[in-house]
């Protein structure tokens, strides 16, 4: 049964190799290929053809395989062998929990062990890189891990055992070579050795002549680069710039004022035409509103001082609860951070506790593996030497193989030489076809063209129409409308400067009375900030609070016990690294024979953080510790 499926196989190979996707349909094929194959069982039918359209159904699966492989090892391979690396790709990936592992391995010991041997190690060497990344592109990731990767990761250690027996089977064929013979070479007889030739007087040697420089007008630098390089410079600075910023002002967030990119800046704003006229506008209407009430106060009317007074003091008073809220808000802010701060500190000693016993339970199980995988090792040298007693008989097999293929290459050598022949036929034809026409051209081209022009600008058509006129009239009247454009147009030109001139006089103006009520506004807000220095600040009413001492003490207490969490935390961290120091050096000289590498306790490491990560997803990770 064994040998069935191996000669399956090469049926399956021979079938792929005759398709041909451009010009053959899957259907059709199958169909003709199901009636040469009618002497075979029902059961090694359906394997064979089951293989093939597998094959060629998942061609883009396949080929992200197989073309990378040529690639890298296209110089010693060919491209007929591309169909038995497609099957045995294929069977790998969706066939070997059906087949098994002995039925696989004798598919793989039929065809060139040398070949497969470098086709697996390359295949499961790079699946869970490039290969699952580039799949990840074809299908969907979950179902890549699923139905792809992860069956052939369970078979991963069978296939390692596979592939060590076919190198020792590649290196046990490479010893029954026998060595070349030896052969004696004569050396010639000598009865006195020559005096050896004095050696001559050395020759001086030529000064070269100093080069002339090579001058400025030659080539010079382009500015663009320089220019490139300053701004990339400020650039620079500008980030470093902004960086200090941002880490001097980290909690300005927690500052009720507002920042400095909000402030309204005191300069002279530009204002364009419209803005002016309505600033103006608003001015006059002020000024009216305030003549207005004048008039009405010297007519004998009252003005509303005391309520005004009594709202502004209420007004005042509600600012200083609401500058006191928001003070109290800031100090909760900055509590709640402290107390995040110390919480996350908490949990980074736990999780390297929780670190600390699964690396030590690791250890224990790696010492096991090691010990069980000297003891396996040391089985497979016996069953190594018990199967390189078996492979002696393969010479005369690969004799025939080879005299298989030379017949095969000269075959398809005939062939290819038979259609680039009817190729370059059908090339000699189509340029000598192209070249007649050519000719043609050339003739038609060479005639000589007669034209003859006799035409009176002073005539007209002859057609008998009533405002029919010729050509140099139509040109004089053209020019006549052209001058009359350029007369009205110069007269549009002088209405719209004198348009603007006068806009710009109105402008002017009101340019003047909006400076002059700046002023004025800018006296009054003055006197105003003075009388507001004059009472107690909201500062002073803020600090009263006690609810805002309570909170700042509270905020200094908090401040202080994380400040001593660091320093336990810093004390720690240089305990550790010293005991990990001592333990270092104390290992070097015991565990050195031993196989294990850096990358395999990497690699535990990082499981093991995703182990803890699975078993309690609040702890935070390692990596994001070092990075915080």
């Amino acid at each position: 049964m064994a040998s069935s499926h191996a000669s399956l196989a090469k049926e399956a190979i021979a079938l792929l190799h005759k398709f041909s996707a451009g010009r053959q349909c899957l259907d059709d094929f199958m169909e003709y290929a199901s009636k040469d194959l009618q002497n075979i069982g029902t059961l090694h039918k359906k394997f064979i053809l089951d293989v093939v359209s597998g094959c060629i159904e998942h061609k883009k699966l396949l080929d992200v395989v197989i073309n990378v492989f040529y690639g890298q090892n296209g110089k010693c391979l060919s491209r007929g062998d591309r169909s038995q690396f497609v099957i045995i790709c294929y069977l790998a990936i969706f066939s070997l929990d059906d087949l098994g592992l002995q039925r696989f391995s004798n598919i793989i010991k039929s065809l060139d062990i040398k070949k497969m041997h470098m086709f697996l190690t390359f295949f499961f060497t790079n699946l869970t890189t490039w290969i699952q990344n580039e799949w990840n592109s074809i299908y969907d990731a979950a179902y890549v891990e699923k139905h792809l990767i992860i069956p052939l990761l369970r078979w991963r250690p069978q296939m390692d055992s596979l592939m060590d027996r076919l190198a020792v089977t590649i290196s046990g064929g490479s010893q029954i070579k026998k060595a070349p013979i030896k052969t004696t070479e004569p050396q010639e007889f000598s009865l006195s050795k020559p005096k050896s030739r004095p050696l001559p007087m050395p020759e001086l040697i030529p000064q070269q002549e100093k080069s002339k420089p090579v001058p400025k007008s030659t080539y010079m630098a382009p500015k663009e680069m320089q220019m490139m390089e300053e701004i990339k410079q400020k650039n620079h600075q500008k980030t470093e710039e902004l960086l200090y910023e941002a880490n001097v002002k980290q909690f300005r967030c927690g500052n009720p004022e507002k920042s400095q990119h909000t402030k309204i800046n005191s300069w002279p704003i530009k204002l364009n035409s419209a803005a002016i006229l309505r600033q103006g506008a608003l001015y006059d209407r002020q000024l009216e509103e305030e003549l207005q009430r004048m008039e009405s106060l010297v007519e004998g009317a009252r003005e509303p001082s005391s309520f005004l007074q009594w709202q502004k003091e209420m007004r005042e008073k509600d600012l200083q609860e609401e500058l006191a809220k928001i003070e109290r808000r800031r100090l909760e802010g900055r509590i709640s951070y402290e107390e995040a701060a110390m919480a996350r500190t908490r949990i980074m000693e736990r999780n390297q506790k929780t670190a600390q016993l699964k690396k030590e339970e690791t250890a224990q199980l790696m010492r096991r593996y090691a010990e069980k995988r000297l003891q396996e090792e040391k089985e497979m040298r016996d069953l190594v030497q018990q199967v390189a007693e078996g492979h002696k008989n393969s010479k005369t097999a690969k004799e025939k193989l080879q005299k298989i293929k030379q017949s095969i290459v000269k075959e398809v050598a005939e062939q290819r030489r038979e259609l680039l022949r009817q190729a370059l036929e059908e090339a000699q034809a189509e340029l000598s076809r192209r070249f007649e026409i050519i000719c043609e051209i050339r003739a038609i081209e060479s005639l000589p063209r007669v034209r003859i022009r006799n035409f009176d600008d002073s005539e007209t058509a002859g057609h008998e129409l009533l405002g029919e006129m010729s050509l140099a009239e139509l040109k004089e009247r053209l020019a006549l409308l052209r001058e009359a454009q350029q007369t009205e147009q110069q007269e549009k030109r002088e209405h719209i400067l004198e348009e603007k001139q006068n806009k710009k006089q109105l402008l002017l103006e009101q340019l003047d009375a909006i400076n002059l009520h700046t002023r004025a506004l800018a006296q009054a807000t003055a006197i105003r900030k003075k009388e507001r220095e004059a009472r107690p600040g909201f500062r002073q009413a803020m600090t009263r609070d006690e609810t805002v001492l309570a909170l700042q003490k509270k905020l200094e207490e908090k401040q202080q016990e994380r400040q001593r969490l660091k320093q336990i935390e810093s004390r720690k961290a240089k305990h550790s690294e010293q005991a990990a120091a001592h333990t270092e050096e104390r290992n070097t000289g015991t565990h050195g024979k031993k196989s294990l590498t850096v990358k395999s306790w990497e690699e535990l490491e990082l499981s093991l953080e995703r182990h803890i990560q699975k078993d309690s997803p609040y702890v935070v990770s390692q990596t994001e510790t070092l990075k915080t």
